[in-house]
């Protein structure tokens, strides 16, 4: 035998010797038994004496043991899984304050029960923010109930003034799972019921659909189209010539006042103030450039550079509460808030719509979470975003709430349809419009 096949006849014989060691063989050596490790050492009781040199008993007597099977080696295993699980739970600890925050679910989510196709091409546009604003997302409910209403037959000995609720539920639980229903969207829902429950049951079932459509027609009309217009002849007043109007974010009506005012001959020019991760601001800046107001372009850490130079805040609102507590795009309370300690005036433009009754105190205890997107793309300007995108990150959590609550002590007034109404007595809207919210 060659040299070389002398070393791998002895491999295989120390393999065969190791592999019958760890079955559980005997061990016999000057007359004495002793059985596997693993069966019959105890652990040791005394941590000094077994951290010597990490040897199991037996192999400071002398006997041959294996290091895959010894006490110690599954101590070892044990102690790094309970390592791997507490690195995980920290991590995910991280962050389970925030858990209760909504969570958009995924695109491919499965719908349940009988929803209708344009239903859920509207929860897909949701969730992804493709539509996005309290007035576009109540004006696109609306619309799509509409075809669902009008593919809708009502089953026999049913009526459709009770079935259609129905129907319409499991319509409305697939849009909350998409992304959960703002103000303004479970205040129209829940104007479409009342009118559905009124229903003549003696009606024919496309009179009764027809009747529908029309009162939907005028949800839309009245209270979001009619009443930005109303709010633009109200808040134009408030801009003059040479003043420096700061807005954040953006906000569909406070585009069209300062549009409207502008084409009504005021002169002034904007600073739109943005913030990541859906820098909103550049649809609004866009806007305002192309109808040649002159116009400045900051994010939000930049605003105590300019707020002295501001004249008035023009901001939009999610949604307004009996308290006076505007719910808004985070960011929008410290605008405000600063805006207050300069002694610039807040005036907010909201529509009576998306009025809630409840009172809100806190911007945590109910929420959702902005798309994360890319939190480096094009900074810094001198690498590519491709070397700046983050992927893989076990350890990276990104948190981003949508909203964030303005105290009314930092409003000095919010204007409506209903006229201009300040933050302390928001409580008198339903009573102002006959309790129809």
């Amino acid at each position: 035998m060659t040299k070389a096949e002398r070393r791998e006849l002895q491999e295989r014989q120390r393999a065969a010797k190791a592999a019958k060691v760890a079955t559980g063989p005997q061990i016999s050596g000057a007359g004495l038994s002793v059985k596997s490790p693993q069966a019959t050492t105890p652990a040791p009781s005394n941590p000094k004496k077994s951290s010597k040199g990490n040897e199991s008993p037996l192999q400071t007597k002398g006997f041959l043991t294996t290091g895959a099977s010894g006490p110690s080696s599954k101590s070892t295993k044990e102690s790094k899984a309970s390592a791997a699980a507490e690195e995980a739970d920290g991590r995910s600890r991280g962050l389970r304050i925030f858990s209760h925050f909504a969570l958009q679910k995924p695109v491919g989510h499965v719908a349940k029960g009988d929803v209708h196709p344009a239903i859920v091409h509207l929860g897909l546009m949701f969730a992804e923010f493709k539509i996005s604003g309290a007035n576009a997302r109540c004006i696109a409910t609306l619309s799509v109930f509409k075809r669902v209403i009008q593919d809708y037959t009502t089953p026999p000995n049913n009526t459709l003034s009770r079935h259609l609720m129905t129907h319409l539920s499991v319509q409305i639980s697939h849009l909350v799972s998409a992304r959960p229903m703002s103000v303004t969207m479970g205040n129209a829902i829940r104007q479409l019921k009342l009118e559905i429950s009124g229903s003549d049951i003696d009606l024919p079932e496309q009179d009764a659909k027809d009747a529908l459509y029309g009162k939907i027609d005028n949800y839309i009309r009245d209270r979001i189209i009619i009443a930005d217009q109303v709010i633009q002849e109200t808040a134009m007043k408030k801009i003059h010539d040479g003043d420096v109007v700061l807005t954040y974010a953006r906000s569909s009506v406070v585009q069209k006042v300062l549009l409207e005012a502008w084409a009504g001959g005021t002169r002034f020019s904007v600073i739109v103030v943005d913030s990541r991760p859906m820098l909103e601001g550049k649809r609004l800046l866009s806007a305002f450039t192309a109808a040649s107001i002159p116009c400045s372009y900051l994010l939000l850490p930049a605003l105590g550079s300019v707020i002295s130079e501001v004249s008035i805040v023009l901001v939009g609102a999610h949604s307004i509460h009996s308290n006076g507590a505007v719910f808004s795009r985070a960011g929008t309370a410290l605008v405000a808030m600063m805006a207050k300690q300069h002694s610039v005036p807040v005036v907010v433009c909201c529509e009576t719509y998306k009025f809630s009754e409840g009172v809100r105190l806190d911007s945590f205890t109910k929420n959702e979470l902005a798309p994360s997107g890319d939190p480096f793309s094009s900074f810094p300007l001198n690498r590519s975003p491709t070397s700046l995108i983050i992927q893989n990150q076990p350890n990276l959590e990104i948190l981003n709430p949508l909203y964030d609550l303005t105290p009314p002590t930092s409003i000095t007034a919010v204007v409506t349809e209903a006229g201009v109404i300040p933050p302390d007595s928001i409580s008198s809207i339903p009573l102002a419009l006959g309790r129809l919210i």
